[in-house]
C-alpha cells in the first residue's frame, strides 16, 4: 500500500510539532485560542456592537489562554485561573485610572510591574502567569480611555475570563502536570534498589560466597549504582529544567521540592559509604541498610499512589530508629578503647567511620520519608481544609513560606531583585516614552519592551534584531494578504483563527522571531477586523515594537549589563558563606549540650535560615544562568558541582543539629578537651570556606586545600577518652556522638578537594569580568522570569 505525499508530509509535520513541543502544551494553548478568542471577538463586535469590549475580549482570551499554562491537579488549574482572573480585573481597573495621567501611568506602571515579577519568587505559579498579569495592566495604561470606559472593559476582560475557564477544563485538558514528583519517585526506587544491592554484596563477601555468587552480586551492585546515579541526575535535570523554581505556595509542591537536595545528598552520603563486610560494624551498617530500604520503598510507593494511610510508615520509622539505635551501642563499645600511637587513633577512628556514614544514612531517610508523609497528608486534606489553608501538622503555612522566599530575595545581590527592578524601570519608562512621542499605539511600545528584555545588554540586543526582523516578516507578510484580500471581511474572520494557531505554537516549534512574525500577522487581522487600517497596521507595530526594543536596550546597558554569570558568581560566594557559618554554629551547638560547665545555646535557627535563604538566591542565579544566551564562560557541569557542595555542606549541619537535638539534655561532666577540640577544627574548615567564598565575592586568590592533620585523630581520640568515658571504662553515647561531629566536619573538609577546581574557574572568570568593567565590580543582571508574549 502506497502513502500519499501529503500524508507522509501531514506525518512529518506531526513528529516535528511533538519532537518540539512536549507533551503538545503550545498546541493546546494555542488551539484553545484558535476558537475561542474569534469567537468572543466575533460576539463583541457583531453581536454586541461594542469594540471597547471587543479590544479587551480579543487580547484578554489571548493572554489567558495563550501567554500562561498552570500546571498541577485539575482543581489547581482552575483555583489559579480564577485568581488570575480577578487580579487581572483590579489591574485593568487600576491601569484605566492611572492613565488619566502621564506621570501616574509611567509610575504606576513601574510599581505594577516590580510587584508582579517579584512576586514569581514566592511561587511558580506566579512567576508563570507574571506575561498574563502585567498585560492585564500594560493594556488599560497603554490604550487611553475616559474612566467611564471601565465597566465595557471589565466586561470583556471577564468574558474573557469565564470562557479560559471554560476551556481549560473542556477542551483538550493537558493532564496533570507535576515536573518534579515523577522523577522524585523515580530516583528513591532506583536507590532502594541501591541499598539492597549493597547490602546483599556485603553479606555475601561476608559468608564468603563462592566467586560466581559475589560475581553476581557484583553486577547487581554495579548495575544498581549506574541507575540510580542516572535517576538523580535527570531528577537535577528536572528542577532545573524551567526558569524559576518549580514550585508553589500549596504544602504538596512546597514539602516536594525539599526532596531534591535530600535525595540528592542520600546518593552523596551512598557514594561515601564502604560495600565492604571487612569492619568492625559490618551487621549492624547492613541491618540499617535494610530498615532504609524498606522504608524508602514504603515511602516512593505512597508517593506513587498520591494517598494511604501516612501513619503506616511509623512501623518503618521505628525500625530504622531501632537499628541506628544499635549500630550506636556497637559503635560505642569501641569507643572506650584508646589507642596508644598516632596510626592507631586514625585507624580506631577510621574503624568508627562505617557507623557514621549509616548514621548519616538514617538521618537523611528519615527526613526524606517525613517530607513525603507531608506531601501525601497535604494531597488528601478535604477542599475545605485546602481552601482554608488548614495544614497536616508538621507542615508550616503558605503565609510564612512566602515570606521567608520574597525576605530571601529582598537583599541587594539577589538576581530575582534585579531582574524586577529593571524590568519596573523599563516598563514604566516604556509607557513614559509612548505618551510624549504620542505613538498610535502606545501598547506595542510596552509589548515589545517586555518582549526583548534579557539578562544582558548583549543578549537583549540580540533579541532586539531578532524581534525586528520578525515583526518585519510578519509586516511583509501580513501587508501582502490585507493587500490581497482588501474589504473582504469574510475572508479576515476565516484567516483569524488561523493565525492565531501559528502564533501560539511558532515560538514553541521554531523560533522567536517566528513567533513575532506570527503574533504581528494576528494583530494586522485583529486589528482590521476591529477598525479597518490596511496594511499600515503592521508599519506602526513594527516602528512601535523598535520604540519599545530601544527602551529595553537603553535599560540593559544602564541596569546589570554584564549578564547571569557575575550575578552566578557572587551567589555562590554567599551561599558558601552563610552555609559555611550555619555548619560552625551547629557545631558549637552540639558541642555544647553535653558539657555541664557551659549553659545550652539555643539551635541555630537565624543561621540555618540564612544559608536557607542564600540558596534559594543561587538557584534562581543558576537557572538564569542556564537560560542566558551566549557562551557559558563557566562550564554548567563545574558549576552544578559547586551547587551540591552548599548542599552537602547545609545538610551536614542539618544533620549536626540532629544529631545532638537528640541528646538526652542532661549534661554532666567537664567536656572542655573535647569541645575544644572539636570546635578548632571546625573553625579552621569554616575559615577556608569564608576565605574561598571572599575569593569568589572580589575575586583574588583562591586558597589552597586544607592538607589533613594526622594528629587530629589522635587529639581527638585522647580528648574523647578523658572527658568522655563511662565509669565502667567503655565509651559513652556523647563520644560517639563526639565523633560523629568530627566526621562531618572532615566530609566539610574533603569536600574542598571536589569544588576547587570549579571555584578557581569561576574566580578567574570573574575576575576577567570585573577587569572588563571595574566601575560596576558589584552589579549584576538576570533573567526575566516571564514568557514574553509573541
Amino acid at each position: 500500500m502506497k502513502l500519499d505525499p501529503g500524508q507522509l508530509s501531514l506525518q512529518g509535520a506531526w513528529q516535528y510539532i511533538r519532537s518540539r513541543d512536549a507533551g503538545l502544551l503550545a498546541l493546546r494553548r494555542a488551539g484553545r485560542a484558535a476558537i475561542f478568542m474569534p469567537a468572543l471577538l466575533a460576539l463583541s463586535v457583531k453581536v454586541i456592537g461594542n469594540p471597547v469590549m471587543a479590544t479587551f475580549a480579543a487580547f484578554g482570551s489571548l493572554s489567558m489562554l495563550l501567554f500562561v499554562a498552570f500546571g498541577g491537579r485539575m482543581r489547581e488549574r482552575l483555583s489559579d485561573q480564577v485568581a488570575l482572573v480577578l487580579t487581572g480585573a483590579v489591574f485593568v481597573v487600576l491601569g484605566t485610572l492611572a492613565a488619566q495621567a502621564v506621570w501616574l501611568a509611567a509610575i504606576g506602571m513601574a510599581v505594577v510591574g516590580f510587584f508582579v515579577l517579584f512576586a514569581g519568587v514566592v511561587s511558580s505559579a506566579l512567576a508563570s502567569a507574571s506575561t498574563s498579569l502585567l498585560l492585564a495592566f500594560i493594556l488599560p495604561v497603554s490604550l487611553k480611555g475616559p474612566i467611564s470606559s471601565i465597566p465595557d472593559r471589565l466586561e470583556g476582560w471577564l468574558l474573557a475570563g469565564a470562557v479560559s475557564l471554560v476551556a481549560i477544563r473542556l477542551l483538550w485538558p493537558a493532564p496533570p502536570r507535576d515536573p518534579l514528583r515523577r522523577p522524585v519517585i523515580e530516583a528513591c526506587a532506583k536507590l532502594t534498589e541501591r541499598l539492597r544491592a549493597e547490602t546483599a554484596f556485603a553479606r555475601a563477601e561476608a559468608a564468603g560466597a563462592d566467586e560466581a555468587t559475589m560475581d553476581e552480586v557484583r553486577a547487581r551492585l554495579g548495575t544498581a549504582t549506574a541507575e540510580s546515579s542516572t535517576a538523580v541526575g535527570g531528577l537535577r535535570t528536572s528542577f532545573f529544567a524551567t526558569p524559576y523554581r518549580p514550585t508553589g505556595l500549596a504544602t504538596a509542591a512546597r514539602t516536594l521540592v525539599r526532596l531534591v537536595d535530600e535525595i540528592i545528598w542520600l546518593e552523596t552520603v551512598m557514594d561515601q559509604m564502604t560495600t565492604t563486610a571487612h569492619h568492625r560494624f559490618s551487621e549492624e551498617v547492613c541491618k540499617v541498610k535494610v530498615a532504609a530500604a524498606d522504608l524508602l520503598e514504603q515511602a516512593t510507593a505512597l508517593l506513587d499512589a498520591g494517598r494511604g494511610p501516612v501513619d503506616g510508615l511509623q512501623p518503618g520509622l521505628d525500625r530504622l530508629e531501632q537499628a541506628r539505635d544499635a549500630m550506636e551501642q556497637a559503635a560505642m563499645s569501641l569507643a572506650g578503647v584508646g589507642p596508644e600511637t598516632a596510626d592507631q587513633a586514625e585507624q580506631y577512628v577510621a574503624g568508627l567511620n562505617p557507623s557514621f556514614r549509616a548514621q548519616e544514612l538514617t538521618f537523611v531517610t528519615s527526613a526524606i520519608v517525613g517530607n513525603i508523609q507531608l506531601t501525601v497528608a497535604a494531597l488528601e486534606r478535604p477542599w475545605w481544609q485546602q481552601l482554608l489553608g488548614r495544614q497536616p501538622a508538621g507542615a508550616g503555612g503558605a503565609l510564612s513560606s512566602a515570606q521567608q522566599r520574597a525576605g530571601a530575595h529582598f537583599e541587594p545581590h539577589s538576581v530575582w531583585l534585579h531582574n524586577s527592578v529593571r524590568g519596573a524601570i523599563a516598563l514604566g519608562i516604556a509607557v513614559l516614552v509612548a505618551d510624549l512621542i504620542g505613538v498610535q499605539h502606545s501598547f506595542w511600545v510596552v509589548l515589545g519592551t517586555l518582549s526583548v528584555l534579557r539578562s544582558s545588554a548583549f543578549s537583549t540586543g540580540q533579541n532586539v534584531v531578532r524581534a525586528l526582523l520578525g515583526n518585519l516578516a510578519g509586516f511583509i507578510i501580513g501587508g501582502a494578504l490585507v493587500l490581497g484580500i482588501g474589504t473582504n471581511d469574510t475572508v479576515l474572520w476565516i484567516l483569524l483563527p488561523i493565525a492565531v494557531l501559528i502564533a501560539g505554537l511558532a515560538p514553541a516549534v521554531a523560533s522567536f522571531a517566528a513567533g513575532q512574525a506570527s503574533f504581528t500577522i494576528t494583530l494586522l487581522i485583529l486589528y482590521n477586523i476591529i477598525a479597518p487600517a490596511g496594511w499600515r497596521v503592521g508599519l506602526i507595530r513594527i516602528e512601535d515594537v523598535a520604540i519599545g526594543c530601544a527602551v529595553s536596550l537603553l535599560v540593559g546597558l544602564l541596569f546589570w549589563p554584564r549578564g547571569a554569570a557575575s550575578a552566578l558568581g557572587q551567589a555562590l560566594a554567599s551561599a558558601y558563606a552563610d552555609t559555611a557559618r550555619y555548619l560552625a554554629s551547629a557545631v558549637s551547638f552540639g558541642v555544647v549540650c553535653c558539657d555541664a560547665v557551659l549553659p545550652r545555646t539555643p539551635l541555630p535557627r537565624a543561621d540555618q535560615q540564612r544559608a536557607a535563604a542564600a540558596g534559594r538566591r543561587l538557584d534562581d542565579a543558576w537557572r538564569s544562568y542556564l537560560a542566558e544566551s551566549g557562551a557559558k564562560h563557566l562550564p554548567p557541569s563545574e558549576v552544578a558541582t559547586l551547587i551540591t557542595g552548599v548542599t552537602v555542606l547545609r545538610l551536614s549541619a542539618d544533620a549536626v543539629v540532629d544529631l545532638w537535638s537528640r541528646d538526652d539534655g542532661t549534661p554532666s561532666g567537664d567536656r572542655t578537651a573535647a569541645r575544644n577540640e572539636v570546635v578548632a577544627e571546625s573553625n579552621q574548615v569554616t575559615a577556608w570556606y569564608q576565605a574561598m567564598a571572599a575569593a569568589l565575592d572580589d575575586p583574588g586568590e583562591v586558597p589552597g586545600e586544607l592538607p589533613p592533620d594526622t594528629a587530629a585523630d589522635g587529639r581527638l581520640v585522647e580528648a574523647v577518652r578523658h572527658d568522655l568515658t563511662g565509669e565502667d571504662g567503655q565509651g559513652t553515647a556523647t563520644a560517639v556522638r563526639m565523633i560523629w561531629t568530627a566526621d562531618h566536619i572532615d566530609v566539610a573538609r574533603r569536600l574542598q578537594g571536589r569544588i576547587l577546581g570549579p571555584v578557581r574557574t569561576a574566580a578567574a572568570v570573574r575576575q576577567r569580568t570585573q577587569r572588563l568593567r571595574p566601575d560596576r565590580r558589584r552589579r549584576h543582571t538576570t533573567e526575566p522570569s516571564a514568557v514574553t508574549p509573541g
